[in-house]
């Protein structure tokens, strides 16, 4: 009974050890590789002069995005960039339109309802991120809006998006 309640003691205490390991900052934390938890947001996001970091500013220029054949999952760079616009939609209140569209396979009525379907999923996450639905507008315009013309992969992956128009 005694070694059980060595072991467990001994299995607590490593377990706490290593705890305290992982929470320590060990060094500096602006060296490679760091990341900042908080980066991008507060009063001086970004930069000490408080302009924006290169990569906010990379994220809040990114309107469109792209989705995978007959799909209407979010890629994580899109999840990314929309980060972005929901901190922006939250602080300033705008209202935003989510065009969604699909390449031309299929027939015109299932395109529509996946273009839909595409900015539903926009939508969903940036109501996941605190944007309030009255400020989102849905619209799909299925496979009448292409951006690419052609046959080709290339073509069809660039007219399978969510564009946000301000």
């Amino acid at each position: 009974m005694e070694m059980f309640k060595f072991g467990k003691l001994a299995a607590l205490s490593l377990a706490l050890a290593i705890a305290a390991g992982c929470s320590s900052k060990g060094g500096d934390s602006a060296g490679e590789g760091a990341v900042d938890p908080n980066a991008g947001y507060g009063a001086n996001s970004g930069a000490v002069d408080g302009s924006l970091s290169a990569q906010e500013a990379a994220l809040r220029a990114i309107t469109t995005f792209y989705f995978e054949y007959d799909s209407s999952d979010l890629k994580p760079e899109a999840m990314q960039a929309l980060d972005v616009h929901a901190k922006d939609l939250k602080a300033n209140g705008n209202r935003v339109v989510l065009e969604g569209h699909a390449d031309e396979r299929g027939t015109r009525e299932y395109n529509m309802a996946l273009g839909e379907r595409r900015a539903g999923a926009v939508q969903r996450y940036l109501v996941l991120q605190g944007v309030s639905p009255a400020q989102l507008e849905l619209v799909s315009y299925g496979e009448e809006r292409p951006v690419a013309m052609g046959t080709s992969e290339e073509s069809w992956a660039q007219n399978r998006r969510v564009e946000l128009r301000k």
